[in-house]
């Protein structure tokens, strides 16, 4: 029995992996699909469900989509069906537009430890939109109600298994900090931040050199972790930490928003 589209979106959903979703938002003249056509595109750029026209508008919407999948990023495509040369290679006597959203999995945020911190980087990351583990022995669904998964029986970290995209805070109080942050270090993990003082920060750096880790397996390891915020309370450290992540993870640049304008601002009037 074939398979809804929704149905589809959801199966794409649970496996992890990033699609787009294309759907006819516009159309003129004479076109195959009508408004509000849909498309399902996996992250190879095939068409896995749906329809939004064919060999006129799907190698185009394909492309796209992939595009998008990398990016992050929405687009419109404007797509000329009448347009033999420049258009889509076919002239059906038409036009559509086609807007393509790409469907990506939440990264997650791997946060070792319990205590206050982290449990304020577990409603912080829940609120932003990661999905939250959280690996420690103490720590239970009453004080961590947002995260996705608790990891209760993995003394040796053997389930921390960070992806590419994925976050690592490592606030264990001195417990096993450096073990975890081998295991962390071992993994693609886009991010890694201890959560300690200078010295402990600095007596872990130097038992991951005494393990054979280079100096830039260390470089990235954030530690001092988090943005300048001034932060005294566990709610604030997580706060200046959640901020970094959020600064990576959209491509800020940590100006003021105020300070941001005005330098635009200046370099329009300096370009004008």
């Amino acid at each position: 029995m074939a398979k809804d589209i929704n149905d589809v979106i959801l199966d794409l959903q649970r496996s992890g992996l990033p699609f787009a979703v294309a759907t006819v938002v516009e159309t003129t003249g004479s076109v195959s699909a009508k408004t509000a056509s849909k498309a399902v595109i996996d992250h190879e750029g095939r068409v896995v469900a749906g329809w939004v026209g064919g060999g006129c508008a799907e190698s185009g919407t394909c492309e796209k989509a992939l595009e998008c999948i990398r990016s992050g990023d929405t687009a419109m495509l404007d797509i000329d069906l009448d347009d033999e040369m420049l258009g889509a290679g076919m002239p059906c006597g038409g036009s559509m537009r086609v807007y393509v959203e790409p469907v990506l999995p939440r990264p997650c945020l791997w946060i070792m430890g319990h205590g206050r911190v982290a449990e304020s980087l577990c409603i912080l990351g829940d609120l932003l939109g990661l999905q939250v583990i959280v690996n420690d022995p103490g720590v239970d669904w009453d004080r961590y109600p947002g995260a996705s998964r608790l990891i209760r029986d993995d003394l040796d970290y053997d389930q921390l298994t960070p992806a590419a995209g994925d976050y690592v805070v490592i606030a264990t109080q001195h417990k096993g900090d450096h073990e975890s942050m081998k295991k962390a270090l071992a993994s693609q993990a886009g991010y890694i931040a201890l959560i300690a003082s200078r010295k402990r920060s600095g007596l872990v750096m130097d038992y991951l050199r005494e393990e054979g880790f280079s100096e830039a397996d260390i470089a990235r390891v954030m530690a001092p972790s988090g943005l300048d915020l001034g932060a005294r309370t566990p709610e604030e450290i997580a706060l200046c930490v959640v901020s970094e992540i959020t600064l990576l993870r959209r491509g800020g640049s940590g100006m003021r928003m105020r300070d941001k304008l005005h330098e635009q601002r200046r370099l329009r009037a300096a370009g004008s």
